[in-house]
Formats: structure tokens, C-alpha cells, sequence
């Protein structure tokens, strides 16, 4: 077995505001190996992108803070790394692709400087003929037309598509172990979708990088992700590879979460929706955050009272922080067919 690329151990994470404290991460530990590509889901607010930000030094602090955990990256810990040190590796060793290239892309700049300056800044003797070269390369690569022309345009010429093909291409302008996306794909439409995550996936053949997917989307997950972690109010509910996910969920926040979609192949009025909303991560629920919406709790009193932790199903990879997960076995999701060889190929 390979070292992992990212280690994380007990990562909690919290922000200070006038209500209380937001407990955004309580206690998360993951890997994520060479080549992989590992999703995270989860509603909204459930602690998918602060968990990522936070180890890259990226939550606004204060009002956040890393309150205790450890991320190993190649024998360091990016959360005990001065601010000099972490910029050296951020968009380096490790790169992060943003939801929205707008808002990361500088409206003024040419894509070429913009992309040229994210290896300038890290080989700062680099040759600028050579820059360029590699900046035309990245842009073909990651499928932009043209791109000896497309170098001297501003990023308002850009469709949105081919704007965040020019995020991945700058996120792997050096060659990163480690690449972060968060929410690729979220503001563009179906077709657009299917093309920037083929080009994820042509990138991770060509550099062999690991892939941490932040997603609401199941479906992206299962075209592209071998392992999945569910997580609700902070923390993993539940883990394992994407095949055993779709076909058996052991929690039934998972289950909601698939029950939720439609699905083409049936004939349904309504859509299932999970009853009620996240909870509060000021003051979070005692024992299960889900049991107040959870169709397996039923009021009962261990649900209310004892927070559960992950624990693996027998002779599997699998584990589900659920008290009574074992009552689900054997239950198959609406998507049982989704993933029928466990996830990409």
C-alpha cells in the first residue's frame, strides 16, 4: 500500500461569531492515496469546504480557527506551517480549483499573465519564453481552442466552461501531488459539466494526482470518485468506496441524500425530500445531529442521548457513524445500479 498523499487526523475547526461558536468541523480524520479521487458530500453547511480550506490556511482568521488536528502532506503538517512556508506549498505541491473562475480570475489580467504568474511565482527564474510555452501547453491540454490566441485574451472572452478549464489549467501549472475542487462544476450546464470533469480526468491520468471533490452531487461522484465520505453538521457520517455506497448506504442521512434525487427510469410526482433542516452548528443536537430527522430513530432514547461513531461494517472498508446501521443491512438504495463496477474505470 502506497503512502497517502493527506493525511488528516482529527481535524476540528470552529468560528467565532456574535451568537456562540460554529462548530464547522468536529473531529474529522480521512486519506486520500496517489491517483485517487476521493468525494465529499454533504448539504450545504455540512463542513465539505472549511475542512479543505482550513489546511491550506484559507478560513478568514479570526472569526475561524484550527482548533486542534493534524494534516500530513509528504512528512509535514500544513496546519503547523508559518504563512511563508504555506504559500510555497499552495498552488505548488497542492492546488485548489474554485467554484466560481470569476471571482477567482483577475478581470483586468490576460489569462496568459495570470496563468504564467502561478508558475512565475513559484520558479520566479524561470524563462518567460518558456513560461509561455508551458501556459499554451496547459491551455491545450485542458481542452481551450486555440490557445496560442486564447493566451492574450481577458477572461470576460471566456464562456464559463472554458473559464474554469482555465482554473484546472493554472491549479496544475506545477505539477501538484494534491488537487482540490471545490464545487467545479456547479455554475455551469450539463454538457459543459461532463466536459470539465473529463478534463479532471485527463489531467489526473497525465500527473497521476490525487483528487479530493467537494460535491452536492451524487452523480458526480459516482463517474468519477472511488472512495466517498458523507458529512453532516461537521462531521463523517459515513465512508467507503463509491460501489458500496450506492449499493448498500449503512446511515440513513445517505439514504436520504439518494432518495431525494430523481431518477429517470422511474415515473415519480413528488420528490423525496430529507424532513426538516441541517441543525444549528452553535447548538448542535445531543447525541445523533440526525436523529431529528432520521427515519430510523424513532425517538429512541440512544439516538437522542449518545453521539455515535463510525464503525465498520464486518470484513468491509465501510463504516457508518449510525447506532443501528446494522438494521439497514442488506437494504438496497434507489441507485443500487448507478455504480454497477464501483466507480470510474
Amino acid at each position: 500500500m502506497p503512502e497517502p498523499v493527506l493525511s488528516i487526523q482529527n481535524l476540528a475547526v470552529e468560528f467565532k461569531t456574535d451568537d456562540g461558536i460554529v462548530h464547522a468541523v468536529d473531529d474529522i480524520t480521512y486519506e486520500i492515496y496517489p491517483g485517487e479521487t476521493l468525494g465529499i458530500v454533504g448539504e450545504s453547511g455540512s463542513g465539505k469546504s472549511v475542512s479543505t480550506l482550513s489546511i491550506l490556511g484559507l478560513i478568514p482568521q479570526p472569526p475561524g480557527r484550527v482548533v486542534s488536528g493534524t494534516a500530513m502532506f509528504k512528512g509535514k503538517d500544513l496546519l503547523k506551517l508559518k504563512k511563508k512556508e504555506l504559500r510555497d506549498v499552495r498552488g505548488d505541491e497542492v492546488a485548489m480549483v474554485f467554484q466560481d473562475p470569476m471571482t477567482s480570475l483577475n478581470p483586468v489580467l490576460k489569462i496568459g499573465y495570470q496563468l504564467g504568474e502561478a508558475i512565475k511565482t513559484h520558479y520566479p527564474k524561470e524563462r518567460d519564453e518558456k513560461v509561455k510555452q508551458r501556459v499554451i501547453d496547459l491551455l491545450r491540454l485542458v481542452g481551450v481552442p486555440n490557445p496560442d490566441t486564447r493566451y492574450d485574451q481577458y477572461p470576460h472572452e471566456f464562456s464559463g466552461g472554458m473559464r474554469q478549464r482555465a482554473m484546472i489549467a493554472m491549479s496544475i501549472a506545477n505539477s501538484p501531488s494534491l488537487l482540490i475542487a471545490d464545487e467545479p462544476t456547479t455554475a455551469l450546464d450539463v454538457t459543459i459539466q461532463a466536459q470539465v470533469l473529463e478534463v479532471l480526468k485527463t489531467v489526473q491520468n497525465e500527473t497521476n494526482a490525487a483528487i479530493i471533490l467537494i460535491t452536492h452531487d451524487l452523480g458526480i461522484v459516482a463517474e468519477l470518485c472511488e472512495r466517498v465520505l458523507v458529512m453532516y453538521a461537521g462531521r463523517i457520517v459515513e465512508s467507503g468506496d463509491v460501489h458500496t455506497i450506492f449499493q448498500s448506504p449503512r446511515h440513513p442521512y445517505t439514504i436520504g441524500l439518494m432518495d431525494s434525487l430523481p431518477k429517470l427510469t422511474e415515473d415519480e410526482e413528488w420528490l423525496r425530500p430529507i424532513p426538516g433542516a441541517p441543525p444549528s452548528l452553535i447548538n448542535r443536537p445531543s447525541g445523533c445531529a440526525f436523529h431529528p430527522r432520521c427515519f430510523l430513530s424513532q425517538g429512541r432514547l440512544r439516538c437522542r442521548e449518545e453521539v455515535p461513531v463510525l464503525r465498520k461494517a464486518e470484513g468491509t472498508g465501510h463504516e457508518a457513524a449510525c447506532h443501528f446501521s446494522d438494521e439497514l443491512a442488506g437494504r438496497a438504495s434507489k441507485f443500487a445500479e448507478a455504480v454497477p463496477s464501483g466507480g470510474r474505470d
